[in-house]
């Protein structure tokens, strides 16, 4: 169960407008279509997202979704994902008090939240700073998922 699940395990239901509000952002169309298409479909890329909003808002252009996804995620309310083998950039909500990591299936590409073990972010520590103070840590596990695994079979 995460975060955006409900107490029976089911997505919780996700309104955009409050949330572009507390970000102090104008609610529009094309953001709040962007966002519910994220809680929708974490992980997703921008092609994908557009492929999305286009059914809610007919005729958006693709570089109104790039320019409403940098919009997003200059607020903090979503956040760019760049994982090794990804031909581009995913993006997926921001959650407040957020420290997870990425589980990537190296055939299909699938990508699914892992829940850092240890605690307070960031959950890793390099083993010399140079005087930097580290504000996160991100880990990619590259893993195989059973149905790709299935399937090579």
């Amino acid at each position: 169960m995460t975060p955006l699940d409900d107490a029976a395990g089911m997505p919780a239901a996700f309104e955009a407008a409050p949330e572009l509000r507390a970000a102090g952002l104008r609610v529009t169309a094309q953001r709040a279509a962007v966002l519910e298409a994220l809680h929708a479909s974490p992980h997703a890329a921008v092609d994908l997202l557009h492929a999305a909003v286009r059914e809610r808002v007919p005729g958006i252009a693709l570089q109104t979704v790039h320019g409403v996804v940098n919009d997003l995620t200059d607020a903090g309310l979503i956040r760019r994902v760049s994982l090794p083998g990804a031909p581009s950039a995913l993006y997926e909500l921001h959650r407040a008090d957020d420290n997870h990591h990425h589980v990537q299936c190296i055939s299909c590409g699938r990508v699914e939240d892992v829940e850092c073990a240890v605690g307070a972010a960031p959950c890793l520590h390099p083993s010399h700073d140079h005087g930097m103070r580290v504000l996160e840590a991100n880990v990619t596990f590259r893993a195989i998922c059973a149905e790709c695994e299935r399937n090579q079979q």
